[in-house]
């Protein structure tokens, strides 16, 4: 009896690991997507601020971009912050 008692536990226990770490993984797995995610809005951030620059201003980047101008204001200043964190800070 106490070894089935003990074959018990064991599956509880087994079963208690394969959850952590099914728990473990998933976790793994958005913290990797959420650091994709944060990549790739620099990026558009960076694209946005060409973006003005070659459209003349916000106004016109944001007709041709169709995206509205509080959007690209929001994308030039993550482009300035990660301007500032590279060290590239440029006359304000």
């Amino acid at each position: 009896m106490s070894v089935q008692s003990s074959d018990k536990n064991l599956s509880r226990k087994q079963r208690l690991q394969e959850k952590q770490r099914r728990q473990l993984a998933v976790v793994d797995t958005v913290d990797k997507a959420e650091a994709k995610a944060r990549k790739a809005e620099v990026e558009l951030a960076v694209a946005v601020a060409e973006a003005v620059q070659v459209f003349g201003d916000e106004q016109a980047a944001s007709e041709g971009l169709d995206m509205p101008v509080d959007a690209i204001r929001r994308f030039l200043g993550m482009a300035q912050d990660v301007a500032a964190d590279a060290g590239d800070v440029g006359p304000s």
